[in-house]
């Protein structure tokens, strides 16, 4: 697939997206990943590989909403770390992971890509109404 191409990129159709927060340049998902609840996307809405795509403005934008999202669930979940990634290898559209951490999760102190370390304890989802309303919050 050509890496600027958006025809068969999962990421450009949000049908099917938990979406927390949106808009008119991006929006926030709830991923569900039963290891790591609160885990969420800030995807940029049009079909942008890299960050450096994207005007000064968009860039700082994008970031304020990867961060605002950040506290949010740090004000939620209260993890002992957040892992914030842009990889984008297998999916070349500009998006961002957000992922509550805690030292008893499935992979923690590694990232969540790599070898399992333990059965993980079981959290509960942040609710999704409190989690938007805490990401307009932060961004205010």
């Amino acid at each position: 697939m050509d890496t600027r191409d958006a025809t068969h990129c999962p990421l450009c159709d949000p049908r099917g997206d938990r979406i927390v927060w949106q808009d008119a340049r991006c929006r926030v998902i709830l991923v569900l990943e039963p290891d790591y609840p609160g885990y969420c996307r800030v995807v940029w809405k049009d079909h942008i590989v890299e960050m450096s795509d994207l005007s000064a403005a968009d860039r700082r934008h994008l970031m304020d909403v990867v961060f605002a999202t950040e506290a949010a669930l740090r004000e939620l979940m209260t993890p002992d770390k957040i892992n914030l990634a842009s990889l984008g290898n297998l999916v070349p559209h500009l998006h961002w992971h957000v992922i509550p951490r805690h030292r008893d999760d499935r992979h923690y102190p590694q990232p969540i890509w790599g070898t399992p370390e333990r059965t993980p304890t079981l959290r509960a989802e942040p609710d999704e109404r409190a989690l938007g309303e805490a990401i307009v919050r932060h961004l205010s």
